[in-house]
């Protein structure tokens, strides 16, 4: 009898994490790294919301709550869904979890049966097929290539959707490419889903606030009200209040599905940290003042990116509207020979050899789901982007 679950030989470890890791261990070995794969803002958490947390543990607020959040919290999002995004909730209608991929993960589990299946926009984030194949369903990747600038089409959408179709995942500004979907182009999907009443929509608005040029963030349920009774509005308070160690994330969506959640949470991890839901209390309800800063930065890192990415032969690096990513296509590289002597015979080989010769961590594009492609995360000094593009550009032009 094997001792290890047959479901988890479904899942793979993430690719994301895992090139981390690798990078981290080169630099603790004296590798001067620099590492471009981590989706986490390197600035700090605003003070008010450490002092927040810090009166918190003052007062003795350190025990058990309710397994999905606290009332002050709940009525925080409640709040914050209605200023930000004008859907309205009441507290029974939000779940709080430990970070924006627990709420998604309990929603699976919670919705899941075997032959259920999936719809994921390709490039997707690494963690959603996996998921959907622990929850015991069919994840179905549809690819939206650099020629829609990674995004899907209506047409895709319809003809992906069968009678087994249980949930359509969305997700803009998108992890990996940062591309945004405007209204209409968000309508025009919204428009195939009401033809569609068995399906549900997940939507991860997780980079709702890092939003470049312009670029008007919108979410299903908003642009659809109709839609309003089959979307789960997932969120949380990782990437724009820079606190993705404190492990908070949150959806809004009908009662009977929160309450659903509720129960696999309850059995599973219980309360999110008390202290750091007495923390995001402070993020949704204080200044929202350094959004608009640390997005200009943000901005000008990517613009940096790009300029720098689009001086190689070979790449194509298209402008996101948001988050802090750039997803280049190598499609010009593939098939060259490294100076060491590494074939580029896929997106795969590029990343890996990119670190091994050139000391810079990215994430292939294969994790995402979409090739010949890799994931630059820009949220890091302007200095170590200076030095990692320039890195990158020797690598590739040594390239043969």
């Amino acid at each position: 009898m094997p001792f290890i679950s047959d479901t988890l030989s479904r899942v793979k470890p993430s690719p994301t994490i895992a090139m981390t890791a690798k990078a981290a261990e080169l630099k603790a070995a004296g590798r001067n790294v620099i590492g471009l794969s981590a989706g986490e803002p390197d600035f700090d958490t605003p003070q008010n919301i450490k002092d927040a947390a810090v009166a918190a543990i003052a007062a003795g607020k350190t025990k058990y709550t309710a397994p999905d959040g606290i009332p002050e919290l709940k009525k925080a999002i409640c709040a914050k869904m209605s200023r930000d995004n004008g859907l309205d909730y009441t507290p029974a209608q939000i779940s709080v979890g430990t970070g924006g991929k627990q709420t998604l993960y309990n929603a699976l589990m919670a919705t899941l049966n075997e032959g259920d299946e999936v719809v994921i926009p390709a490039p997707y984030w690494v963690s959603y097929p996996d998921m959907v194949l622990l929850a015991g369903g069919t994840p179905v990747a549809v690819e939206a290539t650099l020629e829609n600038n990674f995004k899907l089409t209506p047409e895709q959408l319809e003809a992906a959707i069968t009678p087994k179709t249980k949930w359509f995942i969305f997700n803009s500004p998108s992890n990996p490419t940062g591309a945004g979907y405007s209204r209409d182009e968000l309508k025009a999907l919204t428009d195939v889903l009401m033809r569609h009443p068995h399906v549900w929509v997940m939507s991860d608005d997780m980079y709702e606030h890092l939003a470049y040029d312009g670029f008007e963030f919108c979410t299903p349920a908003q642009i659809e009200p109709s839609l309003y009774e089959r979307t789960l509005t997932c969120n949380g308070v990782s990437k724009a209040y820079a606190m993705t160690g404190w492990r908070i994330g949150y959806a809004a969506g009908p009662v009977e599905l929160i309450a659903a959640m509720r129960k696999v949470q309850s059995q599973s991890t219980s309360n999110p940290c008390t202290v750091s839901q007495w923390a995001a209390v402070e993020a949704l309800n204080g200044t929202q003042e350094f959004l608009a800063p640390n997005n200009e930065m943000f901005m000008r890192r990517r613009d940096l990116v790009i300029k720098m990415l689009s001086e190689i032969d070979g790449m194509s690096v298209p402008t996101p509207e948001g988050a802090f990513y750039v997803y280049p296509s190598i499609s010009g590289l593939i098939g060259k020979t490294t100076p060491k002597g590494t074939v580029i015979e896929d997106d795969e080989a590029f990343a890996n050899a990119l670190l091994d010769e050139a000391d810079v961590a990215v994430v292939f594009g294969a994790a995402f789901g979409l090739s010949p492609n890799f994931r630059v995360s820009y949220a890091t000094t302007d200095e170590a982007l200076v030095e990692a593009c320039t890195r990158i550009q020797t690598f590739c032009a040594a390239l043969t």
